[in-house]
């Protein structure tokens, strides 16, 4: 059965999964997205060639929403830092088809986020998501995306120094140190969240932001962690 979803814009996006097979395009009328559909599946159901070339994959922004679309099928949620580095992705490169994405230009894409601010990790992340996607297209799709480019573009922006890894912490902040951090937050009259607690609760569990945040008493025992 065919997904079908009005953008903003008011055209309709009609998405095809069947058989292990995806497809995705976009009509300015419902009816002509129904119909196409329907020629979809009947393509799939004989065996027959979909034509990725007319479906969301032509572009790397389709990618990335293909991408999104096949974990949320399986029930796997994006963390924020993720999204929020796709998204990016998506609005900076998602015009580009896949091919594109070659060594000269993702070394361009380096220089220009080095020069807007972003250190050597966030770009390490961007690549890595990059390379994440065209590499599930492939694996997943049969998309053909090669990576060669990234691995390449990742070469010459760690040697220019663009790309690294984050500094090495080499010690813990002490009882001391918390206690005062915690105490200038609590003394702030305009913090109405219970930063103390927060922070003594994550220090006591290693949780990460998002888990605390979706942490509730129905799923807290004294038997077990929070899920």
């Amino acid at each position: 059965m065919a997904t079908i979803t009005k953008l903003p814009s008011g055209s309709w996006r009609v998405q095809v999964r069947r058989k292990g097979k995806y497809a995705s395009e976009t009509f300015l009328r419902r009816g002509d997205g129904e119909a196409w559909a329907r020629a979809i599946e009947h393509r799939i159901d004989c065996g027959e060639p979909i034509l990725l070339e007319a479906t969301a994959t032509k572009t790397f922004g389709g990618l990335i929403d293909l991408h999104k679309s096949d974990l949320a099928q399986v029930g796997k949620r994006l963390g924020r830092s993720k999204a929020a580095s796709l998204e990016f992705l998506s609005a900076r490169l998602g015009k580009l088809k896949p091919s594109e994405l070659d060594r000269e230009k993702l070394i361009e894409f380096g220089k220009e986020r080095a020069k807007e601010g972003a250190g050597p990790v966030t770009l390490s992340i961007d690549l890595g998501y990059i390379k994440t996607i065209l590499s599930h297209a492939a694996a997943v799709h049969g998309v053909f995306a090669s990576t060669e480019g990234i691995d390449l573009a990742r070469i010459a922006l760690t040697r220019l120094g663009l790309v690294g890894k984050s500094n090495e912490r080499d010690r813990r902040p002490t009882d001391a140190e918390i206690d005062a951090l915690i105490t200038v937050l609590e003394d702030n009259p305009r913090q109405t969240i219970p930063v103390g607690r927060i922070i003594r609760f994550a220090i006591a569990t290693a949780m990460r932001q998002d888990e605390i945040c979706r942490a509730t008493w129905a799923t807290t025992t004294l038997e077990q962690r929070c899920c």
